[in-house]
């Protein structure tokens, strides 16, 4: 019988494949692909995928496909003709956007009328799950079980791949817990929660002796590894980090949650690049829907549940994001209110801040 961890476990090992350049099988009921990320085509790794299977073609999201002319009517995956002309690295150039203008796209490219299906969206999701572009080389297979048997392969099921962001967040599991005196707020304890299956952990931090009795002023606050430990000016992500703990201390306790969603979901490599798209002139909603991936990848059901872990059910939270609000209470918190929480933009992120406002709907 299958069980949770056993389910999370063949994904996180899946995902390591598809990092390492091996294909992984998704299965739908009788149905399967076999599926290559495509940022990670090299000619003998192309060759061996065709030396496996016949009939491969190149799937990629919406977004991605209307940034290469091709219109998807509307589904969230497009399946696109591999054409005859197409070397490994046409197929890294057709997934990565940064590397348009050094390798231009020779198109035009045909869409496959395929319907949207469920196995299409698992295949892109297994490889966003392992912090690659959205866009793969696949090929449909008989015989799962055997062909995935005999090569090696790590067969994982749809649902389950559809499903991992909550599977995930509702198995989280409390591994550390420490007291880290921070400038400023010295009464400062980090406890750590680990994916049951293992992953990066999330870390919340308790300053002061927050009341679970009363709403905790608190923030959610996602990784961001270029402005919260480097102070990069691109964002304001270390300004509202070290802010937010400012805050909490003065207000006299609460929680900042860190989460490990890098880059709002798409990890730091994809990071690096929407922001190479930036330099191209490309806003942040842009770099990121022409890289394949929606404008926000996060969920916030890991920050509801390490509320819950931790004693609160009603919180003031500390967000400009209304997005943020929603997620929360769609999860059994109560936000019994939002506290702004902005800063003063600088010359390298004033477009930045501005997009957020405009275009995401921040309250800044």
């Amino acid at each position: 019988m299958k069980t949770l961890d056993h389910t999370l476990l063949r994904l996180e090992r899946a995902a390591d494949d598809l990092r390492r350049g091996i294909p992984v099988v998704v299965k739908d009921g009788a149905r399967a692909l076999l599926v290559f990320p495509a940022e990670m085509a090299n000619t003998p790794a192309l060759k061996n995928f065709d030396d496996l299977v016949s009939g491969s073609f190149v799937m990629l999201t919406n977004n991605r496909a209307l940034s290469l002319k091709v219109a998807g009517k509307g589904w969230a995956v497009v399946r696109v003709a591999r054409p005859a002309w197409m070397t490994a690295e046409d197929m890294t150039a057709l997934a990565d956007p940064t590397l348009d203008l050094s390798t231009p796209l020779k198109g035009p490219y045909k869409r496959l009328e395929h319907p949207d299906e469920a196995i299409d969206k698992a295949a892109i999701k297994m490889v966003k799950w392992a912090h690659l572009l959205p866009a793969v080389i696949a090929a449909e297979i008989e015989d799962a079980a055997a062909f995935a048997e005999q090569h090696g392969f790590y067969t994982v099921e749809a649902d389950d791949v559809l499903k991992v962001d909550y599977t995930q967040a509702s198995a989280l599991t409390q591994v550390a817990s420490a007291r880290v005196p921070l400038e400023g707020a010295e009464n400062t304890r980090l406890v750590s929660f680990r994916p049951i299956a293992g992953g990066i952990e999330h870390i919340a931090i308790l300053v002061g002796e927050p009341s679970p009795s009363e709403p905790v002023l608190m923030r959610i606050h996602s990784e961001c590894f270029t402005g919260d430990l480097l102070a990069s000016l691109k964002c304001d992500c270390g300004e509202q980090l070290k802010g937010a703990i400012k805050a909490i201390a003065e207000a006299g306790g609460g929680i900042v949650l860190y989460l490990a969603q890098e880059g709002r979901g798409i990890g730091l490599i994809s990071k690096l690049k929407a922001y190479a798209l930036q330099d191209q002139g490309y806003d942040t909603v842009d770099a990121n829907t022409r890289l394949g991936f929606d404008v926000d990848e996060r969920i916030f059901a890991p920050a509801a549940e390490m509320l819950k872990a931790l004693g609160f059910e009603s919180v003031r939270l500390m967000t400009n994001n209304p997005n943020k609000v929603e997620g929360l209470e769609s999860y059994g918190v109560k936000v019994a209110e939002r506290v702004e929480h902005k800063f003063p933009p600088n010359p390298h992120n004033v477009r930045y801040l501005a997009v957020k406002k405009d275009r995401t709907g921040h309250l800044l």
